[in-house]
């Protein structure tokens, strides 16, 4: 690695971790992190030799895979020309980021405010509801996750919101999860229509003219890849219409790919006025998020000072990112092969996994975004419990996969240019560990 002095073994990267680093949502004292020195395509491995077929994209965020040289070198190019410039100048790297994921927008988008990921991006587009509409409040779901800033933990609805509670004006509500209906539904159509009932009974009851927005993910995807009924988001779009709401929609996780679409609102019908984004638009290589501006909110700040910015907003190495993925994605036809892999291949194995095991109460998803629901106990649905997905977890790891584990669902969520036979092989894996637990 050049000149720098840096750990090249598992023991040594662990110690220096242990000793300096503080982790994210974890007990430091019990924490034992993974050690990854390399990665290609959708492997990584570690300083002794360990491979893991990466089903995690780490946090669902490296669609084009690891070091794919496209996405490396235009982060090299940009380093060598112009590594780091302020965002109130015009930076042409920047400015074509822009351009380019506007090209997979709506009609009617037209400014992209860039952001340093997710969280951010969810904290500005609230920050821009609230500025157009004068007012305050922000509708979510329980079952969603927007970010750990302020505003964007207390919009979500997990228990991670609950000690983090100093944002006020937010409001949530249950959307639709027909496996776990909180309206007695016995279908999906009875399930999205009696979620929409639910959603206008409280925005009626919390006064619409206190409302700013109404921010969901498109699919929500730590909550439990929970793909909306057919008619709900366009449902909830003709509500905001009436309350004079604005419509956000986090494509945090959906977006770039994910579902086999650009966007996963593409599959929907429905135009927001406001479009979040990070992780997929560049996989990942650089921090870098954003929201996608209608124009209709964008004139708003035509002659308003905007009260927001971030230094590294539109960080020219992270907007080099950005147009090396989408190169690559467009060169490569990589969401047409998101799209055809789920398709043929992820949904149809983890299905089959569905009938052959009895502790996989659902699988659901889209593209190469799905997760599979394990229970205890078929007829009751009760969900499997902490030790086993623990274990569950340890097992996979042993068995050469990397996994994604939330609650007792393993989100199946590997890079978009996983091919057919390391689904296959993956999914073996999967099948091993079901049966040996």
């Amino acid at each position: 690695m050049g000149s720098m002095t840096v750990p090249s073994t598992n023991a040594e990267t662990k110690a220096l971790d242990k000793a300096h680093v503080l982790h994210s949502w974890s007990a430091q004292a019990s924490f034992d992190p993974l050690v990854i020195a390399g990665g290609l395509g959708c492997q990584v491995w570690d300083f002794e030799g360990t491979r893991w077929l990466d089903f995690s994209s780490q946090l669902v965020n490296v669609n084009v895979g690891y070091q794919h040289p496209t996405v490396v070198a235009a982060i090299q190019e940009q380093a060598g020309l112009l590594a780091t410039i302020g965002p109130a100048t015009a930076n042409a790297t920047r400015s074509e980021a822009a351009r380019r994921i506007l090209a997979h927008a709506p009609h009617g988008f037209s400014k992209v405010f860039f952001t340093n990921g997710g969280a951010d991006a969810n904290e500005n587009a609230m920050r821009m509801a609230r500025l157009t509409t004068g007012r305050d409040k922000v509708v979510s779901h329980y079952r969603s996750y927007h970010g750990n800033t302020g505003a964007a933990i207390v919009a979500t609805g997990d228990w991670r919101r609950v000690p983090n509670e100093f944002a006020r004006g937010h409001v949530h509500v249950f959307g639709p999860y027909l496996y776990r209906s909180e309206f007695w539904a016995t279908s999906v159509e009875e399930e999205g229509a009696r979620a929409l009932h639910h959603l206008e009974r409280v925005i009626q009851a919390e006064g619409p003219d206190s409302i700013a927005a109404i921010l969901l993910e498109t699919v929500p995807g730590t909550a439990g890849i929970l793909v909306p009924p057919p008619g709900y988001l366009a449902g909830v779009r003709e509500l905001a219409d009436r309350y004079g709401i604005v419509l956000i929609l986090d494509e945090v996780m959906a977006g770039f790919g994910r579902t086999g679409s650009w966007l996963a609102l593409d599959q929907e019908g429905v135009v927001p006025d406001l479009i979040t984004f990070a992780k997929g638009v560049n996989s990942g290589y650089v921090p870098v998020g954003g929201v996608m501006v209608s124009d209709r909110i964008a004139h708003h700040f035509d002659d308003r000072v905007f009260p927001g910015g971030l230094t590294y907003s539109g960080h020219p190495l992270a907007a080099a990112s950005i147009l090396g993925t989408l190169d690559a994605m467009e060169s490569e036809g990589i969401v047409e092969h998101a799209a055809e892999i789920g398709r043929d291949h992820l949904g149809p194995q983890l299905a089959a996994l569905g009938e052959k095991h009895d502790l996989v109460g659902e699988v659901r998803g889209r593209g190469v975004f799905w997760a599979v629901e394990l229970v205890a106990d078929r007829a009751t649905r009760q969900p499997l419990g902490a030790g086993e997905m623990g274990r569950l977890k340890k097992d996979l790891l042993h068995r050469g996969l990397l996994p994604f584990i939330q609650d007792n669902r393993l989100h199946v969520v590997p890079p978009l240019v996983v091919t057919a036979d390391e689904v296959a092989r993956g999914v073996q894996i999967i099948d091993r560990a079901l049966a040996a637990l």
